[in-house]
């Protein structure tokens, strides 16, 4: 929603500002400046993007237009789920969950929370660390740093939808410099044969492009991938927070500190409070 309300508001800016001057919008387009700028761009994001990655970003801004993948309650249900698992492991015994982990379709602890279950990227890591953590015989000091290198690689392969849209961004006020290179081209060739009226408006013409790729390039491209980068990062911290309350409970922490924990590292728009998640784990306990 806030991706389309910026839009509009990038388009009305420039539009309202030309127009209060008396431009005239129509000397704006240019279908072959366009086509020269977008498919520039376009032609070198495939030679230079992997088709995963190509694909990881298209789904990545198409997400945009839809809500955060993780809300408040989404992030409860999710330390409430870790939660049972590391009671049941304490109660009894760690090869309790082995069946849980196992086959996560059939387990009634995850059939609870569907949206976790739901996450096959969220069900795959949650699954491995809990193996690891049943048959692995590891101190918490190798499991967190076996964790740390796969987030990294995790949020690495998360990131690459939005540099790779980023450098279309760094490109396309450069494409745009060669299409007005192209008009110069064009206008100078008809220098001493034109009136020089109609070598004016080549001249604007050529210009145009310098202003198309600067403001779709700054606009909106620019943007988008920031967005893309800062939605990374959010959805990044759900591994985060599972992988420090299952550090938490290696190191010895009662299920409820070790949740504790991990509640700390929310953001404070999605971190439910402390009395409101201890009820909820009380509940799911009981």
């Amino acid at each position: 929603m806030y991706l389309i309300i910026g839009a509009v508001v990038v388009i009305a800016s420039m539009v309202g500002g030309f127009t209060m001057v008396g431009g005239n919008l129509l000397s704006l387009w240019h279908v072959n400046e366009i086509i020269v700028i977008c498919g520039c761009a376009l032609g070198a994001y495939v030679i230079a993007t992997p088709v995963k990655v190509m694909k990881s970003a298209m789904q990545s801004m198409i997400a945009l237009l839809k809500g955060p993948k993780y809300r408040r309650a989404d992030y409860v249900d999710l330390l409430k789920l870790i939660y049972e698992m590391l009671v049941k492991m304490r109660r009894d015994g760690t090869m309790s969950i082995e069946d849980h982990i196992e086959n996560p379709d059939k387990s009634p602890i995850f059939q609870k929370y569907p949206k976790v279950s739901g996450d096959h990227h969220m069900l795959t890591f949650i699954t491995d660390c809990l193996r690891l953590m049943v048959g692995g015989n590891m101190n918490p000091h190798e499991l967190e740093s076996l964790l740390e290198y796969e987030l990294e690689t995790h949020h690495q392969e998360a990131l690459e939808p939005s540099h790779s849209v980023q450098k279309v961004a760094d490109a396309l006020p450069g494409f745009g410099i060669v299409a007005a290179v192209l008009g110069i081209i064009l206008t100078m060739s008809i220098v001493g044969s034109a009136p020089p009226a109609e070598i004016g408006a080549k001249v604007a013409s050529a210009l145009v492009g310098t202003f198309l790729g600067i403001f779709i390039a700054y606009g909106f491209v620019g943007p988008i991938a920031s967005a893309m980068e800062s939605r990374a990062h959010e959805e990044g911290k759900a591994f985060e927070v599972v992988k420090m309350a299952l550090v938490a409970s290696l190191r010895g922490y009662a299920p409820s500190v070790a949740i504790e924990f991990a509640r700390k590292l929310l953001f404070s728009d999605v971190r439910p409070s402390f009395q409101d998640l201890e009820a909820d784990l009380k509940a799911a306990k009981g």
